[in-house]
């Protein structure tokens, strides 16, 4: 097993903070494993007694009762008036599966897993955790719903960190394995290529696909399934809901409403199979509406989507230093700068805009810099910059890390996968 220590990390030191933990991510991430299996052993190993500890996973048959969020919430709460000098621990696992109902007990008002959590946290003998694998009915009510008395803890599947703390040997061959099949903390049971891609693929098909499908009630799901195509062929690149409307409807030979599209790319990202980085005018201090880039949560997935047919690794390398950027915590966007020496207004992009509080670092991803043009290219736009904060360029075809006489930082990409460089 695996031990996500980070993660972990985060949970030990909110607890018993007087907010419910939400620990969010898609699902086969590891959210459950994590708190049913990580987090309980340290509990145990903490002094804490197995009854003092209620695990209720709502994906079972046996629990499927406690869906409706008055019944759960009157079992815990039975168990913790019982002895209230005792400490209680509540893990929850799937709590989008909950349902709305009607409290005739109190004007049969509409009663959400909400309502009843922010009652049970109420109790000062009960420590609340909680998972869900959709933000659309969990993490982006969190600010609403609970009030601002919650904590979120995002879990992404297995950064090449913990890959390969568990996979080892040759790091040029783990990430080449990384970079094809990802991180589903699953495949690590694994050895035959074609099980993994049968597996990628049926998450892709059978869970995702029908959780999106059914959750959102969505009819085109022909349409929804020709839009999650475009997004994995194109990651990296710039978009909108306009342009993949109009390369719909192309391809399609039928009229796709640009509308349709981004209501279909909010559910998407709400099941968080992709995130969208924004584009951010460096000089101006500014969003642009659009266009924007589209990066998906794991690679195997989204190599499965295309049916490992196309394997394009400067793109997979920039999506996946995306998603570690993310892990970490840093808030990330697309930077822009305007070139004005050339005598016309040239937009040139800088890959990622890093920021962490009031620091900040501008990254470039360059698989291989092969010769002085392919340098001039990526270099032009941080050096536009204007400013004095630091510059990385990570690449693939560089044995050591150096600054460059323009004081950029050259790393190398495993070395900043497996931490062993400062980004600030």
């Amino acid at each position: 097993m695996v031990r996500r220590d980070y993660y972990l990390n985060k949970i030990i030191r909110n607890m018993w903070n007087g907010e419910v933990k939400v620990i969010t991510g898609i699902r086969r991430c590891g959210k459950s494993v994590l708190l049913f299996e990580l987090f309980y052993d340290y509990l145990l190993q903490s002094g804490v007694e197995e009854e003092q500890i209620i695990k209720i996973e709502l994906d079972q048959r046996k629990n499927y009762k406690f869906r409706n969020p008055i019944t759960l919430c009157e079992y815990i709460e039975g168990i913790v008036n019982a002895d209230k000098a005792r400490k209680y621990y509540l893990l929850v696992d799937e709590v989008q599966f909950t349902t709305k109902v009607r409290d005739p007990e109190n004007g049969d008002i509409e009663v959400t897993i909400y309502d009843m959590l922010n009652e049970l946290k109420a109790y000062k003998n009960l420590d609340v955790y909680v998972t869900g694998s959709n933000s659309k009915a969990l993490s982006s009510d969190i600010a609403t719903e609970f009030r601002g008395r919650a904590t979120q803890i995002h879990v992404y599947p297995l950064s090449f960190g913990e890959f390969y703390s568990f996979a080892g040997g040759d790091e040029k061959k783990a990430l080449d394995q990384y970079m094809l099949y990802g991180g589903m903390p699953r495949l690590l049971q694994m050895e035959d290529e074609k099980d993994k891609k049968d597996y990628l693929s049926h998450l892709y098909d059978e869970l995702y696909m029908r959780d999106i499908a059914e959750r959102n009630q969505i009819e085109r799901e022909d349409v929804m399934n020709d839009l999650l195509d475009y997004l994995a062929s194109q990651i990296g690149s710039l978009t909108n809901a306009s342009n993949i409307a109009n390369a719909l409807t192309s391809m399609r030979h039928e009229k796709i409403n640009s509308a349709l599209i981004s209501s279909y790319i909010r559910h998407i990202s709400d099941a968080f199979l992709i995130k969208t980085a924004r584009r951010y005018d460096i000089k101006g201090k500014s969003y642009f509406d659009y266009p924007n880039k589209y990066y998906y949560c794991d690679m195997g997935l989204r190599n499965a989507r295309l049916n490992f047919r196309q394997y394009d690794p400067g793109h997979i390398m920039e999506n996946i230093i995306y998603n570690e950027l993310i892990r970490r915590g840093y808030s990330v966007d697309v930077g822009v700068v305007v070139d004005r020496k050339s005598g016309s207004k040239v937009q040139r992009e800088i890959d990622f805009v890093v920021n962490d509080n009031d620091r900040k670092i501008y990254i470039q991803s360059a698989f291989q810099m092969v010769d002085s043009q392919k340098e001039d290219t990526e270099m032009k736009s941080l050096t536009l910059t204007g400013d004095f904060f630091k510059k990385v360029v990570i690449r693939m075809d560089i044995p050591h890390n150096y600054y460059d006489d323009n004081g950029i930082f050259h790393c190398n990409l495993i070395d900043f996968l497996l931490e062993r460089i400062e980004l600030f």
